[in-house]
């Protein structure tokens, strides 16, 4: 019995004075330590209507900061379609980007994992368990690794003015044909049908590229690559033309082509435009005081089927695309940094919030869907009912080939060209790229030099 006492007494002793050990520990115990760590940060939030999501992104920053004594970040607002297009490509030929930037999923980022410039974030998302709690990573996961995270998703589709449409006494139409009819009827009536800036040239493709996807799947855009399928094909002509048709009937505002994209959903907010083909992106101005008499009043529908085409008619364009990259050539300490900022944004927390005050697809998984904005809840059912999703031309054909179409498509709307015009033009820049790709590695690493090039087309 007094053996049992004393080894109690062993045991009472060892276990206080654990105890106070662990009360004696430092807060800190167990976190990294960082003497002096500065990560460079690019964003493109830097208009007006895109401070909601800058707001996000700088207090994920200031939280990392601030529980992360010696941690920097270094944040640089630039357009986006300057990063995209021009500064960032320079860059990482030169193999100096930043160390954490905006990136596009797809074609775009297929060129840099080839070169060598991204960050595989595959044990990082595994160690923080976050793999599987992405609506999808597809876009961002090339031969089984993932090189990005999305912070975002979007879905495109026609954004009406339930007012005007009540007024009129018009359903949404369900086809091809009642979407013409029902055009025809705004334009009777004195309202613009569908709104359209396309002076910048991406914009020309939204409502296109749907319309092509109707006319020949999306499989067909992948077969581009490979040269099994061609713009030049039946089926793409058909896009064109539909396309070309709405141009036709003068569906769209006039002086389209001299119009700066934020005047597009101004034509809608104004009472101008009864509908605008666009992506959720735009959920901001239509929920913001911007519109006026008009909040809770704007609606969202998918794209009519057209009967008789190749694609899936109740597919969307819908993706998770836009996201955070992270340079290949980091230091451990701003790897330890790197995972930090992605446990503090990608959480259902900082999530919810992104999508409550700046309307953005949540790209994570969501357990609670209580308090969400009514048209937010209007895109999400249609998304819910697609019966499939697809992501952009422009995160599948190579970036030369989008340009083409760009210019072809603006050629269209000022009338300048035909369907099949612009469609052998766009097939050369194709077969140009396509042979590029085989030539290189995509940005296209030489022995001779030891240099990248960032022209695909060459």
């Amino acid at each position: 019995m007094r053996r049992s006492y004393f080894l109690i007494a062993v045991l009472l002793v060892i276990v206080t004075g654990t105890a106070a050990c662990a009360g004696d520990a430092e807060p800190n115990e167990g976190k990294p330590e960082f003497k002096q760590v500065t990560l460079s940060l690019r964003h493109t939030q830097i208009k007006e209507t895109s401070q909601a999501r800058l707001r996000v992104l700088e207090d994920v920053v200031a939280k990392t900061e601030a529980e992360n004594e010696g941690v920097t970040f270094q944040l640089e607002g630039i357009d986006e379609i300057v990063n995209r297009d021009t500064k960032l490509k320079q860059e990482m030929a030169a193999g100096n980007p930043p160390d954490i930037f905006e990136v596009f999923g797809g074609a775009d980022l297929k060129l840099y994992v080839k070169a060598g410039r991204m960050l595989d974030l595959t044990p990082i998302l595994e160690e923080l368990d976050l793999t599987d709690k992405f609506e999808s990573l597809s876009e961002f996961t090339i031969d089984g690794r993932v090189y990005g995270v999305p912070y975002g998703g979007y879905s495109e589709g026609i954004f009406y003015n339930k007012t005007i449409f009540e007024e009129l006494g018009l359903a949404i139409p369900n086809t091809w044909d009642e979407l013409l009819d029902t055009a025809e009827a705004i334009k009777a009536s004195g309202y613009v049908p569908f709104g359209l800036a396309a002076k910048d040239a991406w914009a020309t493709g939204m409502m296109w590229n749907t319309i092509m996807v109707r006319y020949v799947g999306i499989d067909a855009f992948n077969g581009l690559l490979t040269g099994e399928t061609k713009w030049t094909d039946p089926g793409f002509i058909q896009g064109f033309e539909a396309y070309a048709e709405l141009i036709a009937k003068n569906y769209f505002p006039k002086g389209a082509l001299g119009l700066e994209y934020a005047e597009q959903g101004s034509q809608l907010l104004r009472g101008k435009a009864a509908m605008v083909f666009t992506g959720t992106w735009d959920m901001s101005h239509f929920t913001s005081v911007e519109a006026g008499n008009l909040r809770g009043q704007i609606g969202f529908f998918s794209f009519p089927s057209i009967p008789g085409g190749l694609g899936d008619q109740g597919s969307i364009n819908a993706s998770y695309s836009n996201g955070f990259g992270f340079y290949s050539n980091l230091s451990p300490d701003q790897i330890e940094v790197v995972k930090i900022f992605i446990a503090n944004f990608f959480n259902e927390e900082v999530q919810k919030r992104a999508m409550n005050e700046d309307k953005l697809l949540p790209s994570m998984k969501f357990t609670d869907l209580t308090g969400t904005d009514p048209i937010m809840n209007e895109v999400l059912t249609v998304m819910s009912q697609a019966s499939s999703t697809w992501p952009a031309f422009d995160a599948i054909v190579q970036p030369s080939v989008t340009s083409e179409i760009g210019v072809g498509l603006q050629k269209l709307i000022g009338k300048l060209s035909t369907p099949e015009k612009v469609a052998q033009s766009i097939q050369e820049v194709q077969d140009k790229a396509n042979k590029a790709q085989v030539n290189k590695t995509g940005l296209g690493h030489t022995a001779a030099n030891d240099s990248l090039s960032v022209n695909d087309s060459q």
